[in-house]
Formats: C-alpha cells, sequence, structure tokens
C-alpha cells in the first residue's frame, strides 16, 4: 500500500522523467481530463450573445475616395432633412467612426415607401 501512495505522490509532484511509463500516463491522463471534463463539468464557458445591428448596411469605396453605405429605408424613420441626416449619422459613425455626409438620395418602390438610402460620406 505504501507504493501506491508513492506513486501517486510521485505523479503529484511530476517526478518522473521523459519517455518512462510513468510520464505517459501522467500525460494521458491530463488529456483526458482536458476532453472529457467539459462532458461531465459546467464551466459556463459560452459566448455571450451579440447583438446584432438593428440595420442591414452595405458599404463600398466610391469614385472619389469616400465611402458609399446603402441603409435599409427600416432603420430611418421619415422626417425633414435634418432628422434624416441625423438619423443616417447615428447608423453609419458606429461603423466607420467620424465622417460627413456628402449628400445621400433615398431608393422608393413605385407606391412611394423608401426602401433605402444612398449615403456618401468623407472621414473627417
Amino acid at each position: 500500500m505504501n507504493a501506491v501512495w508513492r506513486t501517486i505522490r510521485s505523479y503529484i509532484l511530476w517526478q518522473h522523467e521523459r519517455g518512462t511509463l510513468h510520464y505517459d500516463v501522467m500525460v494521458t491522463l491530463i488529456l483526458i481530463f482536458i476532453f472529457a471534463s467539459p462532458y461531465w463539468i459546467n464551466y459556463n464557458d459560452k459566448p455571450a450573445p451579440r447583438g446584432l445591428h438593428q440595420t442591414d448596411v452595405i458599404v463600398a469605396p466610391d469614385a472619389q475616395g469616400g465611402l458609399l453605405y446603402e441603409i435599409s429605408g427600416a432603420a430611418i424613420s421619415p422626417g425633414d432633412e435634418v432628422s434624416v441626416r441625423e438619423q443616417l449619422l447615428r447608423v453609419i459613425e458606429p461603423i466607420s467612426g467620424g465622417v460627413s455626409i456628402v449628400r445621400y438620395e433615398a431608393a422608393s418602390d413605385p407606391k412611394g415607401k423608401v426602401q433605402s438610402y444612398r449615403v456618401w460620406v468623407k472621414r473627417k
């Protein structure tokens, strides 16, 4: 019985040389623990759910060296030009930082409902 405790103590203190049977047993036990323990132990290591951006935004470079954004019309509530520009900036700035809107145009369906906005911006 004393020999068993001595062997367990040598495993805990990692006293065996590489290439020996006891070394291989220790490494095998460690690998079994690493790969099998998630089935029995809940580590609570799931990634936090990320809220996707509420709008569909497509970004492309334009010919003048700026950026062209296409933003879904559902993301912008209708209003005067100033409020529409502010809403467009609120959607664009988290994506690309400080920008200024050069111009924008609304793409409407045949009924007149705005489907999307095309926005040309320059970085500040």
